[in-house]
């Protein structure tokens, strides 16, 4: 596990913003995907829990974003 870890690490760091929107596009797809064989009866709770996990995800990445748009000033 710790190899495959090492191996995201390396990726990441060879990867431009251009690899990142790929693989964006990749998982939407694969999510969209999956949300077309949910059943009915459990949509609701799919989607909440898919909610919960992007603003779990997109807060942090967004204030690591924005501390790099906007440098404290010293």
């Amino acid at each position: 596990m710790k190899n495959l870890f090492s191996a995201a690490n390396e990726y990441a760091r060879q990867s431009d913003w251009k690899d990142f929107a790929l693989l964006k596009f990749c998982l939407c797809a694969m999510g969209i995907m999956i949300g077309a064989h949910i059943a009915p009866r459990h949509k609701h709770a799919v989607t909440a829990a898919a909610a919960a996990v992007f603003v779990v995800t997109y807060i942090p990445l967004m204030a690591k974003f924005l501390k790099i748009w906007f440098p404290d000033p010293q």
